[in-house]
């Protein structure tokens, strides 16, 4: 599903909402969760999952199209975690 496949399903699902009304909703809370993990919070949906930032340590990685070594820096990366509710609904015969 892409943002604008939710944000239509979501403007179908609440016709009382315009849907530049419901794009902003979306837009905000999709900004809002960045804006929180780019300051190194973690962010909690319950019953969905958690959105954390993990370090990733540089590296000696190699190009593949020449196989010559090259040094990958540090990094943050997105990391997230499934919640229970998910993980069952998912595995739900």
């Amino acid at each position: 599903m892409t943002k604008s496949e939710l944000i239509q399903q979501l403007a179908e699902a609440n016709p009382h909402l315009y849907l530049r009304d419901v794009e902003r909703i979306v837009t905000t809370i999709f900004d809002e969760i960045t804006d929180a993990l780019a300051n190194g919070d973690r962010v909690e949906l319950r019953g969905f999952g958690a959105f954390s930032v993990k370090e990733r340590d540089s590296r000696t990685g190699r190009n593949p199209r020449t196989g010559e070594a090259v040094d990958v820096p540090a990094k943050y990366i997105p990391y997230f975690k499934t919640g229970k509710q998910l993980r069952e609904k998912l595995n739900t015969d």
